[in-house]
């Protein structure tokens, strides 16, 4: 059995907040082989970008894992890149791996005054890649790392990974990536990558293809021991660029504009048992004007732009397939634990409809920043409101599933316990049967609050009996059951005890259009003295 060990905080001396965390584990598996792990995350996609989420885009594969598996309605990231991936790693909140809201990058050097800002992963975690290796698991990764830029101690190498190919930092041009933000592979940078397939070279492809070559490699000199992926796409982040045949494929699909499609994903929602039709769809924001406002020439451009997007998102779906298709050619795929997920909610910036060049391809493909804007983010995030950087459903809400054909039961219904990335790594560990370290290399190694998922494997409900926290960029909420206390700017030091904090009712309204918090005062004052308390023991204050 798991063993569990739990400490407590205090709340202005009355409120006991039990946090859990795995510190020994020992296979429940019994005498069943160890699975092969494969942890994949895609980028800045919202919460309705997949046909299994609601999407028009073509995503038959990725559709067809998450209905193998357990699909979860209600999964928290922790609504940015590189916070999300901090976590990701280490099971920890992002302020304790020093992670609280950026990381270092070619161009910038946070202040390190402040260890909880430092812009890197401290010595105080472990990634998951250092506590499966010492488990016995080959250690592989592919794609974009963001957790250290300056320093290769920082790298993926040196927390845990015997092999690396991708991007350091956290952007890259797909077609055309070049220093500092160009591809490493191991701990060395290379001046002109070269394609991995009969195309252009082209992000996406190469991920998939190294990944696959990474494990071709270890199946071949050590196939006896079982191998974790971490296969950490840069798509479909900025800058917005994909091969002309797969734009073809959505050119002119996108003509009804994102106040239409919102309510046809929206529909879908409802029809596929995502989403509660008791939930309102929530209104365009007032910054985003009607699509029927725009002149037709602006809606051409705007259409292209979703176009874009909508085939960069319709690639990682063709990789993925590649992928599935070796691991079932070579037998891997029953006994391999697929996770995937979105490190946040869709991408509002560029400005509310985008920036770059799109019509010019040679000048698309070379540009840094190309991105669809707030208007089409939104509907990304259907049926919520907000994006990444908000601690509002449409920030932190991830399309999330499991696949194992070993372990993990098919679901036909939605898996409704809420979850959040700090259950990751605890549940990774579980299915190893490794163990969690209380030191490692010779430093102290915090314990963390997330819980083994496991009872999902089966569809139990979670059980789970402390609240949820998030904080980033002044932004914060605390998910208690079906009470979300959460706020704009709410955590900056000067204003938190004067805070003007929303609450809402997720069991009736989760798209967050009611607030309660005027009608509820009590209720807001326990959320908050709770989230208060949280804060402190995550390492949130001093701010730099």
């Amino acid at each position: 059995m798991n063993a569990f060990r739990c400490r407590a905080i205090s709340v202005c001396a009355a409120i006991v907040v039990g946090c859990c965390w795995i510190t020994e584990v020992a296979s429940r598996a019994g005498a069943a082989e160890r699975p092969n792990i494969i942890l994949m995350m895609v980028d800045d996609m919202g919460f309705s970008d997949l046909g299994c989420y609601g999407s028009e885009i073509d995503t038959p594969n990725i559709n067809r894992l998450a209905a193998g598996g357990v699909r979860f309605a209600q999964f928290y990231n922790t609504a940015r890149c590189c916070p999300t991936r901090a976590t990701l790693m280490t099971g920890m909140h992002p302020h304790q791996t020093g992670i609280g809201h950026m990381t270092n990058s070619p161009t910038h050097v946070n202040d390190d005054s402040v260890p909880a800002y430092q812009g890197y992963l401290n010595r105080n975690c472990v990634t998951i890649a250092e506590v499966l290796r010492e488990s016995g698991y080959a250690t592989l990764m592919a794609g974009k790392w963001h957790l250290g830029f300056h320093d290769q101690k920082l790298w993926p190498l040196q927390r845990g990974y015997d092999k690396y190919f991708g991007c350091i930092p956290g952007a890259t041009r797909y077609f055309f990536p070049t220093h500092p933000r160009g591809m490493t592979f191991g701990n060395e940078a290379i001046a002109k990558p070269e394609s991995t397939t009969d195309e252009a070279f082209y992000t996406t492809d190469a991920f998939t293809d190294y990944a696959i070559r990474f494990i071709d490699e270890h199946q071949q000199a050590q196939s006896e021991k079982p191998f974790f992926l971490y296969l950490a796409y840069t798509a479909p982040h900025w800058p917005l660029q994909a091969f002309e045949d797969d734009i073809a494929k959505y050119r002119g699909k996108y003509k009804m504009g994102w106040d239409e499609l919102r309510k046809q994903r929206y529909q879908r929602q409802i029809e596929l048992g995502l989403i509660d039709s008791q939930w309102e769809l929530s209104p365009r924001p007032e910054s985003v004007p009607a699509w029927d406002s725009l002149k037709p020439a602006k809606q051409d451009e705007m259409e292209l732009k979703m176009a874009i997007y909508a085939a960069v998102i319709d690639r990682i779906d063709q990789n993925v397939g590649k992928l599935e298709k070796y691991l079932t050619e070579h037998d891997l795929l029953d006994n391999t634990l697929i996770v995937f997920l979105s490190d946040n909610g869709a991408c509002a910036e560029g400005g509310i409809l985008g920036r770059g060049e799109f019509y010019d391809v040679e000048k698309r493909n070379q540009q840094n920043d190309n991105s669809y804007g707030e208007a089409w983010a939104n509907a990304s995030c259907t049926p919520f409101r907000l994006y990444k950087h908000f601690a509002h459903e449409g920030g932190t809400s991830s399309p999330f599933f499991m696949h194992w054909p070993n372990g993990v039961k098919q679901q036909a219904d939605w898996y409704q316990s809420p979850a959040q990335l700090i259950d990751i790594m605890p549940t990774l560990i579980d299915v190893a049967g490794a163990t969690y370290p209380t030191t490692y290399q010779g430093n102290d190694i915090l314990p963390g609050d997330g819980v083994s998922l496991r009872s999902a494997f089966t569809g139990e409900a979670l059980g789970r009996e402390n609240p949820i926290f998030i904080e980033h960029e002044h932004n914060a909420f605390i998910r208690d059951g079906k009470w979300k206390l959460v706020g704009r700017n709410v955590a900056k030091p000067r204003r938190i005890d004067a805070a003007q904090w929303e609450l809402y009712d997720l069991e009736v309204d989760r798209t967050e259009l009611h607030n309660l918090a005027a009608d509820m005062p009590e209720k807001v004052k326990e959320m908050a003295a709770k989230w208060k308390a949280w804060s402190k023991e995550a390492k949130v204050y001093p701010k730099p």
